[in-house]
């Protein structure tokens, strides 16, 4: 909960010339759309909520962030959050590979070059295989809306209980 509300005020580039709301607003944003659309799949609301937690971590390292973020979450959280926050680059590859007219924000088209451009064929067919792109997909997706100044998501302290529920889960499947 520190980490997460350490997220007010820090962005998502060091010089705040990225998105338009803070990464603490943004992770609320996009938990928020995800509870709403898939409300039974907590690992994925609590994605959402901590996926860019690597820009705090490892401010301006754009290329790695998602995959400094799901190292650090991983033995809190578990393995499907962790897989789930490192694949939304990817998912982001791949959206701008399958759907070319869809739109990107500037900063995360900005990005797209810096994480490894748009998906070939084959990475798109490997990409799509994978068990959990469709999760990653709707993460993206709730990834680039959730990008709204002002627009009020809740309170960070509201994501405790999920974020204890799905943290004592990861924790009963560890061996």
């Amino acid at each position: 909960m520190d980490l997460l509300r350490a997220c007010r005020g820090a962005w998502d580039t060091p010089d705040r010339s990225g998105d338009p709301v803070d990464l603490h607003d943004h992770g609320l944003q996009t938990a928020a759309l995800l509870r709403r659309s898939h409300p039974a799949d907590k690992e994925l609301q609590v994605a959402g909520l901590v996926h860019d937690l690597g820009h705090l971590l490892f401010p301006g390292d754009d290329a790695g962030h998602a995959d400094h973020a799901a190292e650090a979450l991983r033995p809190l959280l578990g393995d499907r959050v962790a897989r789930l926050v490192r694949l939304h680059v990817p998912a982001k590859r791949y959206l701008a590979a399958v759907e070319p007219a869809r739109a990107l924000s500037p900063q995360s088209a900005l990005t797209l070059r810096a994480q490894g451009g748009v998906m070939g064929a084959d990475d798109v067919r490997a990409f799509a295989a994978d068990p959990e792109a469709d999760a990653a997909v709707t993460l993206r997706q709730a990834d680039d809306a959730g990008k709204v100044p002002g627009l009020d998501a809740g309170v960070m302290e509201d994501w405790r209980p999920v974020l204890e529920r799905v943290a004592a889960g990861a924790y009963a499947r560890t061996p």
